[in-house]
């Protein structure tokens, strides 16, 4: 799993520098511990969460989800990316990622299982102090205490600067008192240990709480579309007394520690969504099997075959996506600590520096997640709908993903900021390589690229052209607008999208491409239809979300150029896509379940 430092770009240097197959990690070049680990998971799943899953959602029993949280770190689940001296295994990120991935097939445990390892005990793994860490990590990595994040307030959800809850020093100067109220706290109904954020002399700043102290209390649970088996409580704050020694990090500092902490779980909810879509591409397939209308099984129907492929090519499409952008975060890590970085610094370094990524990656995985489960109800038909097929739960869990980390739509827009701001540090050359694309359109275009017979030749240079797509229309947006770009929503989206569909492109190709390096082009063939449907679609989306934005901001001779340009960029060759989906969809029915 090691990969030459020098050859990862850094985080938004895909826009406008290739990588190299070589140069990526791919899921099948885990290692035996790593699929260890993904099988104790999987088989935790199936022993000890998928047959209570009814008693979960109940919520009837209190202890449940906590002793369920206790059994994981039994297994050292909760332990898994804690450094050892703290009394976990120091495991890299892409074994969490994967680890979170392989429980994210477990609804509303996974859900409590990431609150609690994620966003509950990361801001106190890379800002706490020496004591902190020493006091409160071996009790959340042994599970005996479990961690919840306090965040969100009834004014201020995306706009989380906007806090109102205070904290304000006392006479004597030890300690501080806490007010205020936090909302759709995850864990909330069973943390001993809260993040909080507050106003600290104005100044956003974040706590360490115990749950236990005195003017801590809590609200009803929440009743709620899905993950109904998910404890989320308000929780009030009225003159809690917290020792000078529970500020977490600097004073006023707490945006650092929220932000950063978000990239994280950003990367790692695209995970828990993949396995949880891969879950849900099998049910759909193996019902599909079996369910018989006409005389056959309805498998046999292209309607259906259509539907089973799609899920599939989406599933493996973020799979690539995921683990590509994983790697790049623990290889950033492992180049800062060499570089004499603290490992706090390090683990922050590297989620900062793939900020971008981590934006995008949320946004893809809950959209495929939704898009699998949605249409997993469809090919379910009317048992699709009904609470005694996995389905119903699987549709109503999966919704919450677009809200959750951030909207996507608040992802969308900060992808585009991230970009443009690094950009005009000099971190992106963003603006040159808009100027060449623009001076391109000028010239006399190549209709006839010769191949030079390598495999995805055709689809290599249609993701170069999508790049070109984006560096046309941001860089013509950034130069007509300037500043009022900001106001824009609708034209950064479009922007957006077209980013993250040209980086789950590029990234499904660079791993076909390593894999058939490997193991060959004939092993391979399946994966090498599904490359060539995404791309092909990729065009149409590309074209469409281009020439939308350009009408947004453009006109006359202007608008005619640049749409000219967008027809050119997203121009591909053609590819039946029916007959290469019908060729993974017979796949999957032979194995009778996702099987890439």
């Amino acid at each position: 799993m090691e990969t030459n430092l020098k050859s990862i770009l850094n985080g938004g240097e895909f826009i406008i520098r290739e990588t190299q197959a070589a140069d990526i990690f791919i899921p099948e070049e885990f290692d035996e511990e790593a699929k260890m680990i993904g099988e104790m998971c999987d088989d935790f799943l199936e022993k000890e969460v998928t047959p209570h899953l009814t008693r979960i959602d109940s919520m009837k029993e209190p202890g449940l989800m906590p002793s369920l949280l206790d059994k994981a770190a039994e297994l050292g689940l909760l332990a898994t990316g804690i450094p050892e001296q703290y009394g976990g295994f120091g495991k890299g990120f892409t074994t969490t990622m994967f680890m979170t991935e392989k429980l994210g097939a477990g609804h509303s445990f996974a859900v409590a299982f990431a609150a609690h390892t994620g966003i509950g005990t990361l801001p106190l793994l890379y800002f706490g102090t020496d004591d902190q860490k020493n006091k409160y990590l071996p009790l959340l990595a042994s599970g005996k205490w479990k961690a919840s994040y306090c965040l969100t307030e009834p004014g201020s959800g995306s706009d989380a600067l906007a806090a109102k809850s205070t904290a304000v020093a006392d006479a004597d100067g030890k300690n501080y008192l806490l007010n205020g109220q936090k909302i759709w706290i995850t864990n909330g109904g069973f943390a001993n240990l809260f993040t909080v954020f507050a106003q600290l002399d104005g100044q956003f700043t974040a706590f360490l709480v115990e749950a236990n102290s005195p003017g801590i209390s809590l609200g009803e649970e929440e009743h709620k579309m899905g993950i109904k088996g998910s404890s989320t409580r308000a929780v009030f704050f009225q003159d809690v007394k917290l020792p000078r020694g529970n500020l977490l990090g600097e004073a006023g500092k707490g945006h650092v520690i929220a932000f950063n902490i978000l990239n994280i779980g950003r990367l790692k909810l695209a995970a828990a969504a993949l396995g949880a879509a891969k879950r849900a591409c099998t049910s759909a397939i193996r019902y599909a099997s079996e369910r018989e209308q006409f005389g056959k099984a309805i498998a046999s129907f292209g309607a259906i075959k259509a539907k089973l492929a799609e899920q599939a090519i989406q599933c493996y499409v973020l799979d690539s996506a995921a683990y590509r952008v994983s790697h790049d975060v623990q290889v950033k890590e492992k180049e800062l600590l060499a570089g004499g970085k603290s490992f706090a610094a390090a683990l922050l370094g590297g989620a900062e520096e793939y900020a971008i990524e981590a934006a995008i990656l949320k946004v893809l995985g809950s959209e495929v997640l939704d898009y699998v489960v949605d249409e997993g109800v469809q090919i379910f038909g009317g048992n699709g709908y009904s609470a005694d097929y996995p389905m119903d739960r699987a549709y109503r869990d999966s919704r919450i993903n677009r809200i959750f980390e951030g909207t996507n739509e608040i992802n969308r827009l900060l992808t585009i900021d991230m970009i443009f701001k690094r950009a005009l540090r000099g971190r992106l050359n963003i603006l040159g390589a808009a100027t060449a694309v623009q001076g391109e359109l000028m010239s006399i275009p190549s209709f006839a690229e010769e191949s030079d017979g390598s495999l995805f030749f055709a689809e290599k240079l249609a993701v170069a052209k999508f790049k070109k797509a984006i560096l046309l229309v941001a860089g013509a947006a950034a130069q007509t607008l300037k500043k009022d770009l900001q106001y824009e929503q609708e034209l950064m989206m479009n922007v957006a999208d077209m980013l993250i569909w040209t980086y789950a492109a590029e990234s499904v190709l660079l791993r076909t491409e390593k894999l058939a390096g490997i193991i060959g082009k004939e092993a391979c063939h399946i994966r090498i239809d599904m490359v060539r449907v995404y791309v092909f679609d990729t065009a149409d989306r590309i074209h469409k979300a281009g020439k939308d934005a350009i009408n947004a901001f453009s006109e006359g001779d202007m608008q005619t150029m640049l749409l000219m340009g967008i027809k050119r960029f997203s121009k591909v060759d053609q590819v039946n896509t029916r007959t290469l989906r019908r060729n993974v969809a017979d796949t999957l029915i032979r194995e009778g379940q996702y099987c890439f």
